[in-house]
Order: structure tokens, then C-alpha cells, then sequence
């Protein structure tokens, strides 16, 4: 059976919580035959975030959706086109039209965030609602013959708009998101306990809204505060410092494994209720214990209290995260937990075989 796999974001995007590619090998050892087809490059991707570089961006992208044109042919030698979130980044839903129309397969959309909410760009601010086009992930939803969910509310607005929908839970490699090996015992007191967080300029926000209650713990507790992803331009408070550094594949493990709390922060409103908790999958798989917003998906993953810890508030984030900071033990406790419930839940294994049935319910 032959899949071809299309994603608006590159191969190794750290946004999508599932990087096709490797679901590819796993899917193959199931009898699918999986081709993955990004529609930008990793350049491409970052420049859509440098606004010194319009004229070079509006090359790439249209480039980028010229290319689209051969997927849309290639689609008829397939038994099934896999779309994650959508076939391209902005726009009406132009190249999905044809793709079927012209490709006339059945698609199985890949949703791991509510992408028919509407929201300001951290780079663009209302330019990026026109440029994602409102309505076009109702659109899309209501064209595909099936749509795999990351999250239950992603599962409850398909099937509000009458069309089927399936819950695959977000996973990881966990062959590549690992513990870090233990140091070796040596001579002179450890460092301080490092707490951190990786993401995007996109939800950076959410990490400056906790900022206040890691102030507070700063002042009687010592930590080391790791912030990667937060673009260029990203400030924290008074009374914090943080190291600084971008977002990178090569290094994207080992960010992880540097980290003895993890940090995960989210706002209670559409969009952060309808993600599919990507980033706790990552900390469970590592073995690093973290503190959440329990919104959502993240309501699901892991065990509160074993795996890690919840904070609603500031002074539950000033609490927990003085907690971990404060006992080596609970971490170690915590992060063995955590990476045995991951080897449990949520396994490329496990997503593959899901996977590979969602894909010949609709062959």
C-alpha cells in the first residue's frame, strides 16, 4: 500500500508532534510503502520569521508551492494521501482542491493543534489570521475522508462538523529521547539544578507568564534557567537571568537531557486546550520532571504527583517548581516514572500500528 505523506513544515520541524519521516521505517515493517514531502526546506522555514528578508522568503514560498504541483499528480499512484494540518502553509485552500480533485484519493488529515483557531502572529500579528486563511481547517476537515487527532478536542470539533475522527496519542522516538547517561562520581559539589524550556517565538509568551513565580523561586532557591527556541529579541524580567540559545535539531536532545526540571506552560483558551501535549511526551521520554498547566491533552499524559507536577496558578508554579528544584530525589523519582510511562503510552510502535489502521480503514 502506498502512502504519500505531505506536511507544510520540514522533516524535522520541532512544532509537529509527528515528524513523519520517522514513522516512515516503522509504517514499512507494516506493509506501507510511506513517502514524506514537506513543502519547505529548514531555510525556508526559518524565513518566514526574518522580516529583513521578505523579497527571498516570497521566492521560496512561491517556489515551494509550484512544487505542490507534481505532488498533486504524483497523488494518483498513490492508495492514500496523508496531509499534515494542511498541503500549504498559507492561502486559500488552493493546492487541497486539486489535490482533490485532480489526485482523486482519499486524505487522512493529520491535526495536532486546533488550526481552525483563529490568532495574532507573534511575527505578523493580524496579517498572520489572513495569511492562514480563516476556515480553511473547517475546509479541509470536511474534505478529508478521515482525521487523526492529537487531542480529544481536536476529536470533538471534527465530530461536531459530522465527520469521523480518531485519536492517536503524539509520541516520540524514544531509541533518540532518552535519559542522558549518569555522570560518572567525581570529586566537588554538582552544579546548580538546571530548570528549562524549549519551544518556539510562538509560545514564548506562555513562558513569560510564568516568569514572575520562577522570579520568586530565584530568591531562595538556586537554579540555572535554560530558555531555547524564543527567537530573536525574547527578554526576561527583572530578577531573571536566563541562558538564551535557538532551537536546534543537532542539539535538540541533548537541550533535553541537559535539563534537571522541565517547564510547561500553556494558556486556558481554545488553542491551548486543543494541543496534543507534544512537549511532555519529549520531557517523559528524556526522564526529566516537569511542571504543566493541566489543559487539555496535558491532562492525559503521565501521572500528576509521579511523573510530574501541576501548577494552575503562580503560587502553584512557585511551589512546584521550588519543590523539584529543593529535592534531588523527588527529580530522579519522577523522571524514572515518567520515562517507563512513556515506554508504555506512546511509542513509534504504538502510533505506527494506529497509524497503519487509519490509513487502510480509508484505502
Amino acid at each position: 500500500m502506498r502512502v504519500l505523506a505531505l506536511t507544510s513544515y520540514p522533516v524535522e520541524a520541532a512544532a509537529t508532534r509527528f515528524r513523519l519521516q520517522q514513522l516512515v521505517e516503522p509504517l514499512g515493517r507494516l506493509g506501507l510503502d510511506v513517502e514524506v514531502r514537506p513543502l519547505l526546506s529548514s531555510a525556508a522555514f526559518r524565513g518566514l520569521y526574518d522580516r529583513g528578508s521578505a523579497g527571498r522568503t516570497a521566492w521560496r514560498l512561491g517556489r515551494a508551492h509550484l512544487r505542490r504541483l507534481r505532488d498533486i499528480a504524483d497523488a494518483r499512484r498513490a492508495d492514500v494521501v496523508l496531509l499534515q494540518r494542511e498541503a500549504a502553509l498559507l492561502g486559500p485552500p488552493v493546492v487541497e482542491l486539486l489535490l482533490d480533485v485532480v489526485g482523486r484519493r482519499p486524505i487522512v488529515l493529520d491535526l495536532d493543534d486546533p488550526t481552525w483557531v483563529s490568532y495574532d502572529s507573534p511575527t505578523f500579528g493580524r496579517l498572520g489570521r489572513v495569511l492562514k486563511w480563516p476556515g480553511k481547517a473547517d475546509w479541509l476537515i470536511d474534505r478529508a475522508a478521515l482525521v487523526t487527532c492529537g487531542s480529544r478536542a481536536i476529536v470533538d470539533h471534527v465530530e461536531a462538523l459530522g465527520r469521523p475522527a480518531r485519536l492517536i496519542p503524539t509520541v516520540v522516538d524514544t531509541d533518540v529521547f532518552r535519559p542522558r547517561p549518569r555522570p560518572r562520581p567525581g570529586p566537588g559539589p554538582a552544579g546548580p539544578p538546571v530548570v528549562g524550556w524549549i519551544g518556539t517565538h510562538s509560545t514564548f509568551p506562555y513562558l513569560a507568564g510564568i516568569a514572575p513565580a520562577l522570579a520568586a523561586v530565584a530568591k531562595d532557591a538556586e537554579f540555572r534557567l535554560l530558555v531555547v527556541g524564543a527567537g530573536p529579541g525574547a527578554t526576561m524580567p527583572a530578577g531573571l537571568t536566563a541562558d538564551q540559545r535557538p532551537w536546534a535539531l543537532t542539539r535538540e536532545v541533548a537541550d533535553f537531557q541537559s535539563l534537571d526540571v522541565g517547564l510547561y506552560p500553556l494558556a486556558d483558551d481554545a488553542w491551548g486546550r486543543g494541543k496534543s501535549g507534544f512537549k511532555a511526551i519529549q520531557y517523559l521520554a528524556c526522564g526529566i520532571p516537569f511542571v504543566v498547566s493541566p489543559i487539555g491533552a496535558t491532562c492525559e499524559i503521565g501521572i500528576p504527583g509521579t511523573t510530574h507536577l501541576e501548577a494552575r496558578t503562580a503560587a502553584a508554579w512557585t511551589e512546584a517548581v521550588r519543590a523539584l528544584v529543593a529535592d534531588p530525589a523527588l527529580r530522579q523519582a519522577m523522571g524514572a516514572a515518567g520515562r517507563t510511562y512513556t515506554l508504555e503510552h506512546h511509542t513509534l510502535a504504538q502510533a505506527a500500528r494506529a497509524m497503519a489502521e487509519a490509513l487502510r480503514s480509508v484505502a
